[in-house]
């Protein structure tokens, strides 16, 4: 490793001949946070399907999803199911968070270049993305997160704070009718199909967008699955990242070893059965739904 931080082994000459080396790739995500968004996305799918079929029950695809399960007796199952595993996988990830921030002293996660929390910089890096795009300025210079990947992040709050919320109180309706009034149980309906519904479509297509068709991504992304990213990608998405890494030493701390074969072969088959599948349900409930009007 050279002191900039850059590779040595970009190119090397064997018997005089030029052969390109293997790339560089630095840690981005651990094993436990990988395994977590695998369980985040593998229920999210399943509430996503169950959920759309059961709000649009009424369609012939809906009816012919919920004859191959067992009926929607079977989905609402599953579904319910999901919203559990999903809420156990939420509270871990608050629970890691509130751990490694208070009791490790780990501050950074809370604030600051390593956290979601939005800065002023984030609302500044959105207007520079907005001048590029109409060439009117440079690209800007994200940082360990960007903008729209927080925006993802805190979605997801929101959806389990009003989705989460609003599915239990249908769930044990009996319980919450203790304390609220039953018209309310009502409205908790409403909003849980709502909301559930804009959260299918933003994932589906906002989603996917921002972290697998966009340029520079297409057309799969590896990072969550393989927790690496190569050297060029670290300093084209993220280079004041790089920069930081570079000027306080801490960039051979995260070098990573190569992702094995199967596993960027297992990436890319998951990740494009996923996409596949998100299309076809967005297409199906966008026109369920405008269809409907």
């Amino acid at each position: 490793m050279s002191p900039n931080g850059t590779s040595d082994r970009a190119r090397r000459r064997v018997e005089g001949t030029a052969v390109a080396a293997e790339p560089t790739y630095y840690s981005r995500f651990t094993l436990g946070q990988r395994y977590l968004h695998g369980v985040i996305m593998a229920t999210f799918m399943g509430l996503a399907f169950t959920g759309m079929v059961l709000r649009f029950s009424h369609s012939g695809w809906a009816h012919a999803v919920a004859l191959g399960v067992g009926g929607f007796t079977a989905i609402l199952f599953w579904h319910k199911f999901c919203a559990v595993i999903l809420t156990v996988a939420f509270l871990i990830h608050l629970g890691d968070m509130g751990y490694r921030g208070i009791f490790q002293g780990q501050r950074g996660i809370f604030w600051g270049p390593n956290s979601m929390v939005p800065r002023l910089k984030d609302l500044q890096d959105l207007y520079g993305h907005f001048r590029w795009f109409v060439w009117l300025g440079p690209r800007p210079k994200f940082d360990r997160f960007a903008y729209w990947e927080k925006f993802d992040y805190w979605a997801v709050f929101w959806g389990m704070g009003i989705i989460g919320i609003s599915g239990y109180a249908m769930w044990f309706a009996p319980f919450f009718a203790r304390f609220v009034p039953g018209s309310w149980l009502n409205i908790a309906l409403l909003i849980h199909g709502e909301e559930a519904l804009l959260a299918v479509w933003f994932i589906f297509a906002i989603h996917f967008f921002n972290t697998h068709l966009r340029p520079g991504s297409f057309p799969m992304d590896l990072v969550i699955f393989t927790g690496r990213m190569t050297e060029e990608e670290l300093k084209e998405k993220h280079p004041e990242e790089y920069q930081r890494l570079v000027e306080t030493g801490q960039l051979q701390s995260v070098l990573a070893s190569s992702p094995q074969l199967w596993l960027k072969n297992f990436g890319r088959t998951v990740g494009v059965v996923v996409v596949l599948s998100g299309f076809v349900l967005l297409v199906l409930t966008l026109v369920t739904f405008f269809r409907g009007r």
